[in-house]
């Protein structure tokens, strides 16, 4: 079985979806430490002047050092001023029009949510949107403890995985502490995905923002062109030789 763990993300970019619909499993990583000013509670639309934040406000004073799954949304309002930012941009887009009710069901919070069950019901609906069948887990809904790579490791093993799936943003670490995961015959890969362009509202193409945009503006399409963008995953020795020709 093939899994991938990673930290939820609010409005995530299309890499996030391809790195979901090559596994079999993937574990949203919620028993980790919150990190204000990540992409756990902001992403970026497109907009006629370019890339605009869209933030998710959240209790973190007073609150160092608290886990992913225990962030709260401080201020509940700013659903309707994402939904208007988003449907401004948006509105002429071809398929807004048959996605953006459901956005206007799923943003909305009550006093006292959690970012995380936002993050998760979001990722769900996008995936089913875009007919992505992978399963979900949540990592605070498992028995495995540990830190970093001993955690990840431990996921797999309770999981019964064979294969884990990094993002290669985590090889500086993964790859000093590999024979945490080979030494217990999980294989690792990371994954190798090349941002394709597609239709966009706005003058040149921009890549990296939310995969709000790749739905609106390509609709049922979206998935085969994430997946246009994947290309044999990296090997450990493959990341090494990259590594060592750049410092060259």
């Amino acid at each position: 079985m093939k899994i991938a763990i990673s930290q939820p993300t609010y409005l995530p970019w299309c890499g996030y979806f391809d790195l979901i619909d090559q596994v079999d499993v993937f574990v949203i990583l919620d028993n980790v430490q919150f990190e204000k000013q990540s992409w756990q509670h902001r992403n970026r639309i497109k907009t006629p002047t370019g890339l605009q934040w869209l933030t998710v406000p959240v209790h973190f004073r007073g609150h160092f050092g608290q886990l992913i799954r225990d962030v709260e949304i401080r201020d509940i309002g700013f659903s309707g001023k994402h939904l208007r930012a988003i449907e401004l941009s948006y509105r002429r887009a071809p398929f807004f029009e048959g996605y953006f009710p459901a956005l206007q069901r799923l943003l909305p919070c009550q006093v006292g949510s959690k970012l995380v069950d936002l993050n998760l019901r979001l990722l769900q609906w996008f995936c089913s949107a875009m007919q992505i069948k992978t399963h979900f887990l949540r990592s605070s809904d498992l028995t495995a403890t540990g830190k970093r790579t001993e955690l990840l490791a431990n996921i797999c093993v309770e999981l019964g995985a064979t294969e884990y799936v990094s993002p290669i943003g985590s090889a500086d670490y993964l790859l000093g502490e590999l024979n945490t995961l080979t030494g217990r015959d999980i294989a690792v890969s990371f994954q190798h995905f090349q941002h394709p362009e597609y239709r966009q509202l706005f003058s040149s193409f921009v890549p990296y923002a939310s995969v709000l945009d790749l739905l609106f503006n390509e609709g049922p399409r979206s998935l085969d062109i994430i997946r246009s963008g994947r290309r044999p995953a990296y090997l450990p020795l493959d990341v090494v030789h990259t590594q060592e020709a750049q410092a060259r």
